[in-house]
């Protein structure tokens, strides 16, 4: 089955079925300033990240972009689809990085249903989606599992009520 293309609307718990896959529209460059920044931010001190002096002579002859700044734009860049209706994100787990990635590479996220369950509350359910990351070339760079607690469709109200 061909995963379908979405950003819009159908993103309430009742929208998903186990086993629908979803291409998501938007694709976004990773620049310079966004694995500066964040690696900062944590202080992840690994050289890979930030010393451009030190990765030239490395396998990758360059910095390599922050695996959680590769994650956080893939899992940003399939949000409008999957959670725009998040009450609470519950987990992520799995999360693997599988091919690096670099300045000035364009990252796609794709991401499969993988399973839904009532939630603790009436107007919410769980659903797990499993992402995954490709760069311009079509290379995996990440995949990993996200569980969502998301509203139930508001019930419509007749004129009468």
């Amino acid at each position: 089955m061909s995963p379908e293309t979405l950003t819009g609307n159908g993103n309430y718990f009742e929208d998903f079925e186990v086993g629908q896959s979803f291409r998501h529209v938007r694709g976004k460059t990773v620049e310079a300033f966004e694995n500066q920044i964040l690696t900062h931010l944590v202080m992840n001190t690994a050289q890979g990240h930030f010393n451009e002096d030190a990765m030239k002579d490395s396998p990758w002859g360059q910095r390599l972009v922050f695996g959680l700044v590769t994650g956080s734009i893939i899992i940003g860049l399939a949000t409008q689809d999957v959670a725009e209706n998040a009450i609470a994100e519950l987990g992520l787990d799995g999360l693997r990085f599988t091919a690096p990635v670099f300045h000035g590479d364009t990252l796609y996220a794709y991401t499969e249903v993988v399973s839904k369950s009532d939630g603790d509350r009436s107007d919410a359910g769980v659903v797990v989606f499993r992402h995954h990351g490709y760069k311009q070339d079509g290379t995996k760079v990440f995949e990993g599992e996200r569980r969502v607690l998301l509203k139930r469709r508001p019930l419509e109200r007749s004129e009468d009520e």
